[in-house]
């Protein structure tokens, strides 16, 4: 029994689609290029939480690009058409979802901009929801206000709904018969779990070290494990249904908590950023180097100038390219007390990495005053909530110590959710913990002018317009 639901997203551009044969030694598609990894997620994202808890069917959705009119992005279509597949799937699917590009030419919101006009816009952002609520937004822009931006989400949210009822209407035609999912009755072995080991799960989550906190509840959950779980009994229960009961309590402790005395795990409240440490010219022999430390997450950053002959050659299905701004971000598993994989640049990275990259982007100079190939590197040294953030503010130091002559210093922050009826917290800088147990993960980039990129995931089926707001409005500050 999985303690997760084991979903895969593939979206893969065939090159024959424009009319062209792929670049390389061996003339096939090969692994997946950046791009195709970032729709891939961007097509996860919205999904993932609609599928009913409890179902651990192993799934995979393949989107593929077999023709391309040169003016359109196809990733608005691909997530439609994967809403629309699993729609009609008879999958436990809460959808369809519908999603949207929204473009901000001369003051105006424009909806699915081509790729021509996209050059004008102060804005590219991709938002994906249900009839009812948002459940995605990723996005770049050139420092918008936190009210453009919040109308960018709406006005999309509101222009998709005709392709959700279009969904709607096919899937009364040709939708399959709903599959039956046994989702098992767990209520007698969360009071086992309870009995055995809530005392001590609360004193764990009393305990402000990360360390510390985590030994705590490593322990309670080996003795929850140890009482239960014995393979010698008949009745012992698999510890993957352990896991997720050992969660499920964890989840409810730390809410409840938060909403009843809106102070957090660490002693915080809700708006308080942890405290900041920051160095620059730490590295002696590279042109420009910063070490970003916000509590327990630390960016050590490094900035390195070239020349023209340096450019990223890119060769996408729109047409070839060459690109002088580059991020990369490496996330390796000491950071966060673990062992694994090293050399793999794995999904996450290279989404991480390119939200950094969108909110830097809008305060480099132009090519024409500074022509040369920038490449950033951020290594994650530890981890507890929002590396990616840090990655920005690190990245926006390495640049000025390297001598960039930036617009204005960009920094960023992580917003997260505890949504329980009708009670919401929304809290400011969040740690790995509250990520991983929160509703939400909001992330806001920018400068003092304003916003320059906005990512936001949600875990339950959408937040109102209203949470946002605040998310937005405390964001800032919190930027400031």
């Amino acid at each position: 029994g999985l303690d997760f639901f084991p979903l895969t997203v593939n979206y893969q551009e065939k090159t024959y689609a424009a009319g062209k044969i792929p670049g390389g030694f061996f003339k096939r598609e090969g692994r997946p290029s950046e791009k195709e990894t970032l729709v891939s997620r961007l097509i996860d994202r919205p999904i993932r939480p609609l599928f009913i808890k409890g179902f651990k069917n192993e799934t995979q959705v393949i989107a593929t690009v077999l023709s391309h009119d040169m003016e359109n992005d196809p990733d608005i279509v691909a997530m439609v058409a994967v809403s629309a597949a699993l729609t009609i799937s008879g999958l436990p699917f809460l959808g369809p979802i519908g999603a949207a590009r929204v473009g901000y030419i001369d003051g105006e919101y424009k909806l699915n901009p081509m790729i021509d006009e996209m050059v004008e816009s102060n804005l590219d952002l991709v938002v994906a929801g249900t009839a009812d609520a948002v459940m995605m937004v990723e996005s770049e822009a050139k420092e918008l206000s936190e009210d453009i931006m919040l109308g960018a989400v709406m006005f999309g949210h509101r222009e998709f709904q005709p392709v959700i009822d279009m969904i709607i209407r096919m899937a009364e035609k040709c939708a399959k018969e709903p599959r039956a999912i046994d989702v098992k009755d767990n209520s007698a072995l969360v009071a086992k779990v309870r009995e055995l080991a809530e005392s001590d799960m609360r004193a764990g989550y009393g305990l402000k070290d990360k360390g510390q906190r985590h030994a705590a509840l490593a322990a309670a959950k080996d003795k929850v494990k140890a009482a239960l779980c014995n393979p010698e009994d008949a009745n012992a229960v698999p510890e993957t249904e352990v896991g997720g009961v050992f969660k499920e309590i964890e989840s409810d402790i730390v809410r409840n908590s938060i909403l009843d005395t809106k102070s957090r795990i660490d002693g915080r409240d809700l708006e308080t950023v942890r405290p900041i440490v920051s160095e620059v010219g730490v590295l002696p022999r590279t042109h420009g180097s910063a070490l970003f430390t916000r509590g327990e997450t630390q960016a050590l950053v490094v900035a390195t100038l070239g020349t023209g002959d340096d450019e990223q050659f890119i060769d996408a299905l729109e047409g070839t390219y060459k690109e002088n701004f580059l991020l990369h971000y490496n996330f390796p598993p000491f950071s966060v007390g673990e062992t694994g994989r090293v050399g793999f640049t794995g999904r996450r990275e290279v989404g991480h990495g390119k939200l950094a990259w969108r909110a830097l982007r809008a305060v480099l100079p132009p090519k024409t005053d500074f022509p040369y190939t920038l490449r950033l590197v951020s290594e994650i040294t530890e981890s507890n909530g929002s590396s990616s953030m840090a990655t920005v503010c690190g990245s926006s130091l390495a640049m000025m110590d390297a001598g960039v002559p930036l617009k204005r210093a960009v920094a960023g922050i992580a917003m997260g959710l505890i949504l329980e009826g009708e009670r919401f917290a929304v809290l400011s800088d969040i740690l790995g913990d509250e990520d991983h147990l929160g509703d939400m993960d909001f992330k806001v980039a920018g400068t003092q002018e304003g916003v320059t990129s906005l990512q936001m995931d949600i875990k339950i089926t959408g937040i109102n317009e209203a949470i946002m707001k605040q998310a937005l409005a405390q964001a800032k500050g919190g930027r400031m």
